[in-house]
């Protein structure tokens, strides 16, 4: 495991800030710089861009993502314990890390960025992931003010994110906005064996790219429709959509599909034009 500065070994800053991984918090660290690095270099070329953080712990993708030349790194930490190990790094790279103590799902970052695009990398905390995910993608301006997200998932949860209505099992309302926002994929797995405590499942590394020009929706309709259909996927759209219109037949023949179609069957575009159709006639 090869060193990527001249601060100590991860190792040994958990032991002497006694960073022991809790539970509630979501927490699994990665002691292995080779892996970090990999993930920070995942993220596209770092010189000089901004990159948002979440969870940093005792910061080992947060070293790795600034030796990989990251201009400025933000990192939101709940833990308290881990402040004094990420003001260590911030005195290694000064002026290049800023840490802020506060809980990822309240912390408005835009007063932070001033003005300036910034990625997303994190190896998230596994009970706040999604809701983190459709935050960043629940934005009132698009394109948003991020310009990739390089996130660490449990891997079923990646698997949702980049489904298709090809693989039925895992296609459904997280699928659906993301890849009507993004483009997605899963860049690799990570073991289980690479964490400390170890996870009981494997972790993969997904990547979300904002489409410029995504096709014209409500998010909100949307997220209507895929509610009622993946509500009870296994029906036809002629009876999942009754919650949303008593007759809904004529809302999908003018969206193009067929009324004893499945929404797992549906692709992105087809409850883009349901959504629509639902809007024209509102």
């Amino acid at each position: 495991m090869s060193q990527i500065d001249t601060l100590p070994p991860l190792r040994d800053v958990v032991e002497r800030h006694g960073l022991m991984a809790q539970k509630a918090l979501g927490q699994n660290f990665l002691f292995d710089l080779n892996l970090t690095g990999r993930i920070a270099r995942a993220a596209g070329p770092l010189e000089g861009e901004t990159v948002v953080e979440i969870g940093p712990g005792p910061g080992g993708l947060t070293r790795a993502l600034l030796a990989n030349g990251a201009g400025r790194v933000i990192a939101i930490e709940r833990d308290r314990r881990c402040l004094p190990a990420l003001a260590e790094i911030a005195a290694h790279y000064p002026g290049r890390l800023e840490v802020i103590d506060g809980d990822a799902l309240a912390v408005d970052l835009r007063p932070h960025l001033a003005g300036k695009p910034a990625r997303i990398v994190a190896n998230l905390p596994y009970n706040i992931g999604t809701p983190l995910l459709v935050g960043w993608l629940s934005l009132d301006t698009w394109p948003p003010w991020w310009q990739s997200l390089t996130l660490m998932f449990q891997r079923e949860v990646a698997e949702r994110i980049v489904a298709t209505p090809e693989e039925r099992a895992d296609y459904g309302r997280l699928a659906v906005l993301c890849n009507w926002l993004c483009d997605t994929k899963i860049l690799f797995d990570v073991p289980r064996t690479a964490f400390v405590p170890q996870p009981k499942i494997t972790s993969s590394i997904v990547q979300l790219i904002p489409r410029a020009e995504p096709e014209p929706c409500d998010r909100r309709l949307l997220e209507r429709i895929t509610l009622a259909a993946f509500g009870q996927r296994r029906k036809m759209l002629r009876q999942s959509l009754k919650p949303i219109l008593s007759d809904p037949l004529p809302l999908i023949e003018e969206a193009g599909l067929a009324p004893t179609a499945r929404a797992e069957e549906i692709p992105v575009s087809g409850f883009v034009r349901l959504a629509n159709a639902l809007a024209r006639r509102r």
